[in-house]
């Protein structure tokens, strides 16, 4: 297994800062139990009402639902833990629970759906809405491309790959439109939405500012939909995000362009705007920016942050559904970050490196780590083979800074 080796190397055991209790997203009670009714009502218990005593050798933890010990787990320093044992559980848990509420995300451009297990878990889940093999047409502009499942699955396993690590957990699934979506949905205008198409197909579009309509409907094979279901973090109430416009945001509009594309010299104004003027908030934008450019997303308007940790934490990674839609060309614009501040962080250049030689080549470990989703294969070969060439680019680019 190339991807076993690759997290055994030394550049992936590289110590994360001691977590002190400051830094932890949440500080639970150790003694606080979970457990569902056995009445089947789905009823959370606290320990109050709980057994008093634990079968023997278990802790309090143990009773806690894969997705509440992924966000206890959440810190200053990463999502998740690079050896975290709960993420196999938390991924099947996403691809086999069964789901008791579906109901419309509102906001976005696009539908997505937030499914909810009885366990009390929630996922995002984003519908197939183009094949594998299918590249965004050139004509298209990046505000008005599709959403892909397949863009949101491939970008969180790319993401620990480069271990990064902020990325929620993004599982495929084959979902019944019929029984997991129609049947218990309780939002009425999604409701009104579901109807029979000319083949027999159950299909629904919901509300949404861009493609929800008959012509863009999501229909089953009779009822069957494949879709991407992610993780959602802590609900904002408990956990504040803050989100960031970024720097090298896109204009949005078909004829202007954005600062950064017209001067050069962009990046020494960004160093000197908080919290671009201290710390590594540049060096992970810059994470980011490499990313989005191996993916083919020039989507990257915001980023997000969690509010208790300050300017010094990592950024979250989400809403990856706009990349992976073209193989047989780059953007190198994705790459202006990089190239204008002419920075990066040794660690990730070193990991970079290691991904270009043979033994651990990133075309080969992304295959491998989506070989065990349950929508397998998720990407089509040429994107694989693009992220080698995007990735030669990108070394490129920083051999160039170094050059200057």
């Amino acid at each position: 297994s190339k991807l076993a080796a690759l997290f055994e190397h030394p550049l992936y055991n590289i110590p994360v800062p001691e977590v002190t209790e400051k830094d932890k997203l949440f500080v639970v009670n150790p003694m606080e139990k979970f457990s569902l009714r056995s009445s089947g009502s789905d009823e959370w218990v606290s320990s109050s009402k709980a057994e008093t005593l634990l079968p023997t050798g278990k802790t309090a933890y143990d009773t806690y639902p894969s997705w509440l010990k992924f966000h206890i787990g959440i810190n200053r320093y990463e999502l998740y833990p690079r050896r975290d044992p709960l993420l196999p559980t938390l991924l099947r848990d996403l691809a086999t629970q069964r789901i008791t509420s579906s109901v419309q995300k509102s906001g976005g451009t696009q539908l997505k759906l937030i499914m909810t297990f009885p366990n009390y878990g929630q996922a995002l889940f984003k519908p197939m809405k183009q094949t594998r093999d299918q590249e965004t047409p050139v004509d298209f502009f990046y505000f008005s491309d599709f959403e892909r499942h397949n863009a949101e699955i491939a970008a969180f396993h790319l993401d620990r790959i480069l271990d990064f690590r902020r990325i929620p957990p993004v599982s495929g699934r084959l979902v019944n439109i019929t029984k997991e979506i129609r049947d218990i949905t309780t939002d009425k205008k999604l409701a009104k939405t579901f109807f029979i198409s000319p083949a027999g197909n159950v299909c629904f579009y919901g509300e949404c500012s861009y493609y929800c309509s008959t012509e863009h409907a999501l229909c089953g094979k009779p009822d069957r939909l494949e879709g991407s279901m992610a993780a959602l973090l802590p609900d904002k109430t408990l956990a504040k995000r803050r989100s960031w416009r970024s720097p090298w945001r896109r204009s949005y509009h078909k004829s202007k362009k954005a600062e950064w594309e017209l001067n050069p010299n962009y990046c020494a104004q960004v160093r000197e705007t908080p919290p671009y003027d201290r710390g590594h908030r540049l060096l992970d934008l810059i994470d980011m920016a490499i990313l989005d450019f191996l993916m083919g997303n020039m989507d990257r308007h915001h980023y997000e942050t969690f509010e208790k940790f300050g300017n010094d934490t990592f950024l979250l990674h989400l809403d990856n559904g706009r990349g992976f839609g073209t193989h047989s060309r780059d953007e190198p614009s994705i790459l202006a970050p990089l190239q204008q501040c002419c920075s990066i962080k040794k660690s990730t250049y070193l990991r970079l490196q290691l991904l270009a030689t043979q033994p651990y080549r990133l075309s080969d470990v992304l295959r491998e780590a989506l070989a065990a989703d349950p929508l397998a294969p998720v990407l089509a070969e040429p994107h694989l083979r693009a992220l080698d060439r995007r990735l030669g680019k990108v070394l490129v680019a920083v051999g160039h800074c170094l050059a200057r």
